[in-house]
């Protein structure tokens, strides 16, 4: 009677994945489980199939998020709604590889015997090179948050421009006309997709736009104090702030606490993300909401259909943004509050 992986994996008592591993010396298994599998094989004269061989010599069980950067412009709650989306979908029997685009000099490690399937969560341009290298050498790719025009591709994102738009229109409904922008990461997609979302509603709406009152950030905490330290000390400060993101937003609301301003009453902030800590800040801080963990999840979903079917179409899907009316905004002083 011929032993087969499955009567291996019932009296290793483990997966058939995990003895799969074990005859091709993966090194994602525990050096003991192995040494176990290996001995039980030998024990039972166990002669691997070629042609299932081959098959498993074909996966690799790793998938790859790949983020522009994880040093700039990658705040931490970001970082922790993708991978938690990701980590909702994928099964458990595959390994998750997280990096930074940057961090690579070339992508010489990047090829389809190490990765079954790469998610690049991309937030620049500068990630096209990677990008294609992918698609040259046959991954199955996933690509969120930013749009690359490729049939070839699926993009998952948020209508960003739109996001910013609201924003701009919920400060102007409140009465403020003297709005001001902290910017992400100069040169990412978000940073440009938002500040034309604000100055689109500011040009709608017949605002003046003041180029003092549009500052850079780098989507953490700390640009996002400093940031409106300087705008405070404008000779004619704003008496609203979108931010960004969040973070910044959060950043921004001590800057101005330490000034001894309050925030709504003496200046409005505003945020973009809708991360979890948005809703225990003091005020809670109205923001808006892009749902970074489902278009993850999503983006997961995704990317195994295609490890099963490699020839699914490209597609581009845009998951809403909405406003969260919170208690960092309101009417400009003088002015009856929300």
């Amino acid at each position: 009677m011929t032993v087969t992986i499955k009567d291996l994996a019932k009296l290793a008592n483990v997966s058939h994945t995990t003895v799969s591993r074990a005859l091709n010396n993966s090194p994602f298994i525990k050096e003991e489980t192995k040494r176990k599998i290996m001995e039980l094989a030998a024990q039972m004269n166990y002669t691997p199939n070629v042609n299932a061989k081959s098959l498993v010599m074909q996966r690799s069980y790793t998938i790859g998020l790949f983020f522009t950067s994880l040093k700039r412009g990658t705040s931490s709650s970001f970082f922790a709604d993708a991978m938690s989306g990701v980590n909702q979908v994928i099964d458990v029997e595959y390994n998750l590889f997280t990096r930074g685009i940057e961090d690579y000099a070339d992508y010489a490690s990047i090829h389809r015997k190490r990765f079954d399937g790469i998610i690049v969560m991309s937030q620049s341009e500068s990630d096209n090179a990677f990008i294609y290298h992918v698609l040259q050498q046959e991954i199955p790719l996933v690509v969120l948050n930013r749009q690359v025009a490729d049939s070839r591709i699926i993009n998952i994102l948020s209508d960003d421009k739109e996001g910013a738009y609201a924003a701009g229109k919920h400060l102007i409904a409140a009465g403020h006309t003297r709005i001001a922008m902290i910017e992400g990461v100069e040169g990412f997609k978000s940073t440009q997709q938002r500040r034309e979302g604000l100055l689109n509603a500011l040009i709608d709406s017949g605002i003046p736009i003041v180029g003092d009152y549009f500052v850079h950030g780098r989507y953490d905490m700390e640009s996002g104090f400093q940031a409106m330290l300087d705008l405070l000390k404008l000779e004619q400060p704003p008496t609203a702030v979108f931010c960004a993101n969040d973070d910044m937003a959060i950043g921004a609301m001590k800057a101005a606490f330490e000034r001894g301003k309050r925030v709504p009453e003496d200046i409005s902030v505003i945020g973009f993300d809708d991360i979890e800590f948005a809703q225990f800040t003091t005020p809670s801080l109205t923001t808006i909401k892009r749902p970074i963990e489902e278009i993850s999840a999503e983006g997961a979903r995704k990317l195994l259909r295609l490890i099963d079917d490699p020839s699914a179409a490209g597609e581009t899907l845009f998951l809403k943004t909405e406003l969260m009316r919170r208690n960092s905004t309101a009417k400009p002083a003088g002015l009856e509050a929300i």
